[in-house]
């Protein structure tokens, strides 16, 4: 019955969230600043996330084959390589430094 019950509570939570996002006045919305945090926004969760994944399993920080295909990725670009060049490049560093050395 826990269960049903967290279910709950986050199910009204979220919809409350959703609800005061609606209830923002558009004004307070079109000030540049608030623009300016929702564009950068995305992107630092976005490195975040990356860097949680990338050097981290579970409690202990880890430097593996994760990090070499990050690395190959910001090389790609910093050369400006399309997207799909700088994905195939991440896969084919980390691949080859697991294959190389476990």
């Amino acid at each position: 019955m826990n269960v049903w019950i967290a279910i709950g509570v986050t199910a009204s939570a979220c919809y409350l969230v959703k609800l005061a996002g609606l209830l923002v006045p558009a004004g307070a919305l079109e000030r540049p600043l608030v623009q300016r945090l929702a564009a950068l926004l995305p992107v630092a969760l976005l490195a975040a996330l990356t860097a949680q994944q990338t050097f981290s399993a579970g409690d202990a920080l880890v430097l593996d084959a994760r990090a070499a295909g990050l690395a190959a990725a910001a090389i790609a670009l910093v050369l400006r390589a399309p997207f799909l060049v700088v994905v195939a490049a991440a896969v084919a560093v980390t691949a080859g430094v697991r294959a190389l050395g476990g």
